[in-house]
């Protein structure tokens, strides 16, 4: 099993940058675990005390308003690491982290993962750089909403998951395939606008040959028409 976890640990470019015996530390420092698909895996509210590192599945983040409506912030694949703001000194969390496929996840104690950071500078950089990024990506969600329309938003979205979860068709730049199961609700709660607008775009896009879509996947035929 340590053989195992080590081999996870390895595939995080982040962690790259860990000389060998810290790798090593922290391959004893990690529990490695599986959540099933729609387990949760930590709610609003509860200690912000761990960071996680996706191997394998995907892991949806998303906010509850008061009025209970959902918003997803972000859908993460395997190689990320999420709960990262405990890391800033975050007491509590304040997003819903759910595995919408099987996944297996690595957790660090928020107080091992610091030790780490003291110990390598250029490991500590690397961390800071990765949460700077994450917080420009909120950023620019937040400009979408108030700045695109609700097409527009549709789009962008759908331009973003090619980007960031899709696989590039060889020898073509303009297809690229996003296996993900999303339905018109989680399109909708992604690019915060009605599952009503998310038909009526998706259905456009796919009449004008730019994608074509159904629950497992997203196929972008015109990647630059997005």
């Amino acid at each position: 099993m340590a053989q195992t976890k080590l081999w996870h640990l390895e595939n995080f470019s982040m962690l790259h940058i860990l000389t060998k015996q810290e790798m090593q530390a922290l391959d004893k420092m990690a529990v490695m675990r599986n959540a099933p698909r729609n387990q949760v895996i930590y709610f609003p509210e509860d200690t912000s005390d761990t960071v996680f590192l996706l191997k394998q599945g995907k892991v949806k983040i998303s906010r509850i308003s008061e009025a209970g409506k959902e918003m997803i912030l972000a859908i993460l694949g395997p190689g990320e690491i999420f709960g990262e703001l405990s890391i800033t000194g975050q007491s509590k969390r304040e997003e819903i982290a759910e595995a919408t496929e099987d996944a297996v996840i690595c957790s660090v104690s928020i107080a091992d993962f610091q030790r780490m950071m003291e110990m390598n500078p250029k490991f500590n950089l690397q961390v800071t750089k990765f949460i700077g990024f994450r917080l420009k990506k909120i950023q620019s969600r937040l400009e979408s909403l108030i700045f695109k329309t609700a097409e527009q938003r549709v789009r962008y979205l759908l331009k973003e998951l090619a980007e960031e979860h899709g696989r590039q068709i060889i020898n073509n730049p303009e297809e690229r395939v996003v296996k993900m199961r999303l339905t018109h609700e989680d399109i909708a709660k992604l690019s915060a606008t009605s599952r009503q607008t998310v038909t009526t775009v998706l259905n456009d896009l796919e009449k004008h040959g730019i994608i074509s879509y159904d629950r497992s996947r997203i196929f972008v035929r015109k990647y630059s028409e997005l």
